[in-house]
């Protein structure tokens, strides 16, 4: 591969991974695709890899390569059912893709539920080849999922028999009235429904939707709370001060705990932060990864 030597991040490419017995897609961009010190972003449920189109170009002047994962049942990798999708399912199989890719130095940066997976890597899986930690209104403690989103009576869908009380098309119209009370600007956030609803569009897709919600087991992410106290790498937390599905008083416990963490708190942003915020959260991870 040709060596790109300057600032400015090459075309992102999609690829694929093989780990365990999985596909996984993602996409990849910057500084010769690098496996040392790369940036790794996990998106949050039930997102994608998209999740961080306003994200991606702004990273390019941090001269290092950008892995962006969708994750186990997300996207373009593969969507099994059943499968364990839980935080630890998720980090299991990214671990095995992270020693394909031979990534080490990683700079671990997850979104809400992307956020309990990059915990689960951080403290057990890959502390070895985790060289930061950044948490964006992440899932943590035994808070794992928002009691009314992205879906109402979450914990009544945690319930095996679930989805054969709900068709798809109502299902679609909860996530569709539902998903905006994430954002602070619910009114932009409309222009990128389509790319949250498409995927569970479907009899198929309604199950692999509720085997994520299933999934979203708060002991599993509970298990490594402790660990975080003495990860002993350096983690900044980023936090919407209006996240109504993980409110600011986690960001606050997570500072407390983590030794010399930074705490950005960015106003007028939801749990969307991604696209409430964009910008902030750009600068805020450049600052950071740029001091590293």
């Amino acid at each position: 591969m040709v060596q790109n030597t300057s600032n400015v991040a090459s075309t992102p490419e999609r690829r694929t991974a093989h780990a365990i017995h999985y596909d996984i897609s993602y996409i990849v961009q910057g500084a010769e695709y690098g496996s040392d010190g790369a940036i790794v972003l996990l998106h949050d449920f039930p997102a994608g890899a998209f999740a961080w189109s306003n994200i991606l170009p702004q990273l390019a002047g941090l001269n290092r390569a950008v892995y962006v994962i969708d994750m186990l049942g997300y996207g373009e990798s593969d969507h099994p059912w059943p499968a364990d999708t839980s935080v630890w399912g998720q980090a299991d199989c990214l671990s095995y893709m992270f020693k394909e890719l031979q990534l080490t130095d990683m700079i671990l940066v997850g979104h809400g539920f992307g956020g309990g997976v990059a915990q689960v890597l951080a403290t057990r899986l890959c502390r070895d080849r985790t060289a930061a930690l950044v948490l964006i209104d992440t899932i943590c403690f035994t808070h794992s999922y928002a009691p009314n989103w992205p879906l109402t009576d979450m914990q009544k869908r945690q319930d095996p028999d679930a989805p054969k009380e709900v068709s798809v098309e109502d299902m679609m119209k909860n996530l569709n009235d539902t998903l905006p009370a994430g954002s602070a600007n619910p009114q932009r956030f409309n222009a990128f429904m389509n790319d949250y609803l498409g995927p569970w569009n479907s009899e198929v897709g309604k199950e692999l939707l509720y085997q994520q919600i299933r999934n979203l087991i708060p002991n599993y992410i509970n298990s490594v709370a402790s660990d975080l106290k003495v990860l002993g790498r350096p983690t900044l937390i980023i936090w919407g001060e209006k996240d109504q599905q993980m409110p600011l008083h986690y960001a606050q416990r997570l500072h407390r705990d983590i030794p010399e963490s930074r705490l950005v708190i960015v106003p007028d942003a939801g749990h969307l932060i991604l696209f409430d915020a964009p910008g902030n959260v750009a600068s805020a991870l450049t600052d950071f990864i740029g001091a590293l």
